[in-house]
């Protein structure tokens, strides 16, 4: 619905030897908007599992491909904001699931309140507009939205003079949907490269796709006083079909964790 097979179909088809297409009749907003007008009531995991059955159901297709993307506060990287992007594959013939992530904070995700045409101008380029979409809304957490999908300067000059006059002020906030939003894009595309991998990431004992890290574990030593401090120091890797387990030193092949971030050198 959103355009994001134009990013994610080339990956998929070159990287896995799939002819991709899109299922048409789903409508994927039934599990939730960014907008608000409905609200997503499950995990983004679960919400992409459900579109992949809703595509399986109504195209009689055993492989199935959807995407979830959510916007808010980084979880470790205090008053930045991220998009976490969220790929899923659904075999129900073989009965297997693999899942693509990327967390990045390189989004345009924000929104704030306007009283003037400078006030909106100098947001409007803030969030990489024209390329880049907004929308309109009576307040923040009002689902009254005036306007989505805003790409030009005349319809954005238009409608805030129109909305200033009858309001005062208003909500606007970046379009975060797909097709409006190019940053969005390429971390969708990071994603589908993370699904990728994954996909072939084999099982050493049974070769079972999708053997990737289901565990951190911490106590990285400090590259000073050689104490464990909370830094990732390997991942702990488990097979969905056979159950073996595999624990691997970091990918990164850090051995060692600046003292800066050790809570005896720096407490």
């Amino acid at each position: 619905m959103h355009g994001k097979e134009n990013t994610i179909a080339p990956i998929l088809e070159e990287a896995l030897g799939v002819k991709c297409f899109t299922a048409d009749t789903v409508n994927t907003d039934q599990l939730g908007t960014f907008t608000g007008e409905v609200e997503r009531d499950h995990d983004p995991i679960t919400t992409a599992r459900l579109k992949c059955l809703l595509a399986i159901e109504q195209t009689e297709a055993d492989l199935a491909l959807a995407s979830e993307g959510s916007f808010g506060s980084h979880p470790e990287v205090f008053f930045a904001k991220a998009d976490d992007e969220i790929i899923y594959l659904l075999d129900v013939k073989n009965n297997i699931k693999i899942v693509g992530r990327k967390l990045s904070m390189e989004t345009n995700f924000d929104g704030h309140y306007i009283q003037s045409w400078k006030e909106m101008v100098n947001f409007a380029e803030k969030s990489g507009f024209p390329s880049h979409g907004l929308i309109l809304r009576k307040d923040e957490k009002s689902n009254e939205i005036f306007e989505k999908g805003i790409r030009s300067w005349g319809q954005l000059e238009a409608l805030t003079n129109q909305l200033m006059q009858d309001y005062g002020k208003i909500w606007v906030e970046t379009d975060m949907r797909a097709m409006h939003n190019p940053t969005r894009l390429l971390v969708i595309a990071e994603a589908t490269k993370n699904l990728v991998e994954n996909a072939k990431s084999h099982c050493p004992k049974c070769d079972f796709p999708g053997f990737i890290a289901h565990e951190s574990i911490t106590g990285l030593p400090c590259g000073l006083c050689h104490h464990p401090t909370r830094s990732i120091r390997a991942l702990k890797y488990l097979c969905d079909s056979c159950g073996f387990e595999s624990v691997n030193p970091r990918p990164d092949g850090k051995t060692e964790e600046d003292p800066m971030y050790c809570d005896f050198c720096n407490p």
